[in-house]
């Protein structure tokens, strides 16, 4: 009788797959893929034995677009469209190294309205985070809350610029337009309101059995992998590493207001699980409500143009300029050849770094904890691909 000999597959990075062992795909329809990407999973039954990312389904030419601009304030509108959850964040650093560049010094006025912008943005995007997780993993409810919530956010946004999710309102040497009369009282109105609904999210979410079932000791991220792979963000403060750029590499004026950084601490099982990775962003949000708050009260009165060049042209040189966004260390290495337009415009994705770290903390989970390990990353695709 003639033995059947079954080859060899290989996977699409050529990869060897033992005959007991299967390629599956997921995504990059998959709603809990949180974007278009597509993770080549190999199993041995339920367990993940190990996981390939595979991305540019969104891929613009971010950074070729950028070079291609007559000037430096028309990159920003790109800029908006890499992270499109937290786009106040990603203006915030591009205009921050092209400043940097240009060694300008913005009004008072302008650094509280950014950090009061980029705050509020950090806060709308953590309960996008926290409510898709919450729906990744089947809770419905908290979902529709956050959304709520968010959306006073985002009116705020379209009272100050008209715009809603991508806003080319933070400009090189200050913002687009000043903040329309009666801001500030609705700003101040919504930390009032919204400081009490995070202890509704606990109550809905964070501390919920089945969620935390679900979350706690699953995708254990140590301090040391995490170091080593660069991570940064929420997802290193997960891990138990006090390190945050708002503090540790001070840019614009956040050594004014009194807050801290929010670390894993291992609360409900091992320090870097998913549920650590999770909490941090809902104890972030407070941290940036304290903040705004701060920068309401102490705003001064002022111009908010009077820094914008009428023509940019650089000196022939490089900087690199990093902020905190909301999802981690953002870096922006912009090239002058002392013409008008940027030579070379680079962005450091802090999600193409933690995509980076999937496989290793995903090997030896089940699949159906894919999706948990996947959305604590909180990554966006747009930012990823560029």
């Amino acid at each position: 009788m003639t033995e059947i000999i079954t080859p060899p597959i290989k996977s699409s990075i050529g990869r060897t797959v033992r005959t007991e062992e299967m390629l599956l795909n997921m995504g990059p329809q998959h709603p809990s893929m949180h974007g278009v990407l597509r993770l080549e999973l190999v199993i041995d039954g339920e367990i993940v034995v190990d996981v390939v990312p595979q991305i540019g389904y969104l891929h613009r030419c971010f950074e070729k677009h950028a070079e291609s601009m007559t000037n430096y304030q028309q990159v920003v509108p790109y800029v908006d469209r890499m992270d499109y959850c937290a786009a106040m964040n990603m203006d915030f650093g591009y205009v921050i190294a092209v400043e940097k560049l240009l060694g300008i010094k913005v009004p008072e006025r302008v650094e509280y309205i950014r950090v009061i912008m980029a705050e509020l943005q950090r806060i709308a995007s953590h309960l996008i985070a926290a409510g898709t997780y919450g729906l990744d993993i089947g809770a419905w409810t908290p979902f529709l809350y956050m959304f709520r919530d968010r959306e006073r956010i985002l009116d705020l946004y379209e009272m100050t610029c008209g715009a809603r999710l991508l806003y080319n309102y933070m400009w090189v040497g200050g913002v687009s337009h000043d903040l329309p009369p009666g801001f500030i009282d609705k700003a101040k109105d919504f930390c009032k309101y919204f400081r009490p609904k995070i202890e509704e999210y606990n109550n809905l979410l964070s501390f919920n059995e089945i969620f935390i079932k679900r979350t706690a000791n699953v995708g254990v991220l140590p301090a040391d992998v995490a170091i080593a792979y660069g991570v940064s963000g929420p997802v290193l403060r997960g891990s138990g590493v006090n390190f945050d750029l708002r503090r540790d590499d001070l840019y614009s004026i956040y050594n004014r207001f009194e807050w801290e950084p929010q670390i894993g601490k291992g609360e409900m099982g091992t320090v870097g699980d998913c549920w650590d990775r999770y909490i941090v962003r809902i104890r972030e949000m407070e941290q940036s409500i304290n903040i705004v708050e701060q920068a309401l009260n102490q705003i001064p009165d002022g111009d908010v143009a009077s820094a914008i060049p009428k023509r940019i042209r650089p000196n022939p040189g490089d900087v690199y300029a990093r902020t905190e966004s909301a999802r981690g260390e953002l870096g922006f290495y912009v090239v002058s050849d002392g013409s008008g337009k940027p030579f070379r415009v680079k962005g450091r994705s802090p999600c193409f770094v933690h995509l980076s770290v999937l496989p290793e903390i995903s090997r030896g989970s089940m699949i159906a904890d894919m999706i948990a390990i996947a959305g604590s990353l909180d990554i966006v695709l747009g930012e990823v691909d560029r």
